[in-house]
């Protein structure tokens, strides 16, 4: 009942966020086609599972359509936090991937009785604690990795500016332009 929430487009993603890379800005109109598309293309799969659930009954039933809203939940969320873009909307897609996951475990654990159902149930919620647990961290460590950069970055502007002390006039305004364009400032 293992499950990691970690699929490449989320490593990949993350990655870039922890480099500092991922745009501020508005996404393009080719990124929110995509996850239109995306968007569109996880309700067509879902209505397909859902469809091959009919036939079936009991709680084999229920398990096959908690997979196939599972399915459904993790396209949707992988869309979505590709195309935001921010640490935030990764962190909150795993962690509702999580609970589209754990729904299903839950279901899965329905079709059994006594201390098999009670083992079941603790595991199925054991792997959703860590599951948002390691989401929650994950955000955090790249928070401190983030800032960390940020407060190097200002150091090494600082000692930049302080070098360009030495010198008078022009060429101290040139070292100054020259450090704020290196910094960003």
């Amino acid at each position: 009942m293992t499950y990691r929430i970690k699929p490449m487009i989320f490593s990949v993603a993350l990655a870039g966020l922890v480099a500092g890379t991922a745009q501020a800005s508005a996404p393009s109109a080719e990124a929110k086609a995509a996850y239109v598309q995306a968007k569109e293309q996880a309700s067509v799969t879902y209505k397909a599972a859902r469809a091959q659930c009919e036939g079936i009954t009991g709680n084999p039933k229920d398990v096959c359509l908690a997979e196939a809203n599972a399915a459904r939940i993790r396209a949707e969320q992988e869309a979505e936090a590709y195309y935001r873009n921010t640490l935030k909307a990764y962190t909150q897609s795993r962690l509702k991937i999580a609970d589209a996951l754990y729904a299903r475990d839950k279901a899965k654990c329905a079709a059994l009785t006594g201390n098999d159902k009670d083992v079941c149930v603790s595991q199925a919620k054991a792997t959703l604690v860590a599951t948002q647990a390691d989401a929650k961290a994950d955000k955090k460590a790249i928070e401190a990795r983030n800032d960390a950069r940020d407060d190097k970055r200002a150091a090494e502007y600082k000692v930049a500016r302080e070098k360009c002390d030495a010198f008078a006039g022009g060429a101290k305004d040139n070292c100054v332009a020259a450090a704020k364009a290196d910094y960003a400032k």
